[in-house]
């Protein structure tokens, strides 16, 4: 494997059952994570704001995933899942 290459994506999505609306997500990482206009948290993927669930699963970025993995330990809810292919 090549210099900068990486074995695994890191993919991200909300489980809404879980979603508290703290909004620390989307605080601690806004390029991923939005608070939707329901007050639950929702991922996008660029200007797209995805689906809840599994189906809203969005391929994080490797400068985002510190991010992403600091607002999953954040979530009051532990409503964020990440899943590596």
């Amino acid at each position: 494997m090549g210099h900068g290459e990486r074995e695994e994506d890191m993919k991200v999505w909300i489980d809404q059952d879980r979603c508290t609306g703290a909004g620390l997500c989307e605080l601690l990482e806004p390029i991923v994570f939005t608070i939707g206009e329901d007050g639950l948290a929702v991922v996008h993927d660029g200007d797209s704001v995805l689906p809840a669930g599994p189906a809203g699963t969005v391929t994080v970025s490797p400068e985002n995933e510190r991010q992403v993995l600091e607002a999953s330990q954040a979530c009051p809810g532990r409503c964020i899942r990440i899943d590596s292919e």
